[in-house]
């Protein structure tokens, strides 16, 4: 991979391993897992949804890492109108527990506790934030479009010193990024977190999501496949280098990529104190 362009084309296509799925209701909780088809001692991510979103929207993304090497699981848990993302972000740090303490598949595949991330989109990204505070150790965090929730997500923030992407998207009116991912980022910055923001070229909120659901009549929502592949390709290559170490996908995780630049944060004391706007900072 000699350069982005080379290296979002590789890493948004599949990886080299079979893929096999299973169901979080084994385990106490509705959701779905996505596992190589065999390995031990593998890295882990665990993705929170977005408000109203079901995790079947998610599954491009979480089948996408599971080829790559990466167990992937996303809990079904809070889909209701006014969600409890405290406790979201419990079943996240939860499902991540389960993913480290059982052995998945037929035995065949296990979970390197060191080798732990943490996904979420929009108030997801929020809960994913709160999980991640609450979390001892965590390889990674990344955000999608993430939402300013209650519990603060803002404030959680600056006490998460995980290595952390955060993808806004550039045409969101439900969490604008200016009042939720550039003020998340920024509260983590400050408090002297290793923190990345960039912001995806004409993606809406839920641009990151597949498929149509009842919410779409109600929300800002169209097929956005150039979203997708430029999220699978960067996540991708995040996880890979925070969990594993591998240093080759450079040019996506600090170069300039095309559709996806880097955001230059206000400094300290620049930004106003406003409430989020926009539809979403929701929770309890």
């Amino acid at each position: 991979m000699k350069g982005a362009k080379d290296s979002l084309g590789v890493l948004s296509r599949p990886g080299p391993h079979p893929v096999r799925f299973g169901d979080l209701g084994l385990v106490g909780l509705p959701g779905i897992v996505y596992t190589p088809a065999e390995g031990f001692q593998l890295p882990a991510a665990v993705l929170g949804h977005a408000w109203l979103q079901p995790v079947r929207r998610y599954h491009e993304l979480l089948r996408h890492l599971a080829s790559w090497g990466i167990v992937a699981a996303a809990p079904n848990t809070q889909r209701g109108p006014v969600p409890s993302l405290s406790q979201f972000s419990a079943d996240l740090n939860t499902v991540l527990d389960v993913c480290v303490g059982v052995r998945l598949g037929d035995g065949n595949i296990s979970v390197d506790a060191r080798r732990t991330a943490l996904i979420g989109h929009g108030t997801g990204g929020g809960a994913a934030i709160l999980a991640a505070a609450r979390r001892e150790r965590l390889g990674a965090l990344i955000t999608l479009a993430p939402s300013e929730i209650k519990p603060s997500a803002i404030a959680a923030a600056a006490t998460v010193n995980t290595p952390t992407l955060h993808l806004a998207a550039a045409v969101d009116s439900m969490a604008p990024a200016e009042g939720h991912a550039e003020k998340i980022a920024a509260a983590q910055r400050d408090a002297g977190g290793d923190v990345t923001i960039r912001s995806i070229e004409k993606a809406g909120h839920l641009g990151f999501c597949e498929g149509r659901h009842w919410s779409s009549f109600l929300l800002q929502n169209r097929p956005q496949h150039r979203t997708r592949k430029i999220t699978r390709a960067l996540v991708t290559a995040f996880l890979m280098q925070e969990l594993l170490g591998e240093k080759r996908v450079s040019a996506l995780t600090s170069g300039d990529v095309p559709g996806a630049p880097l955001v230059d944060l206000p400094e300290p004391g620049d930004e106003e104190s406003e409430t989020p706007s926009g539809l979403l900072g929701i929770g309890g």
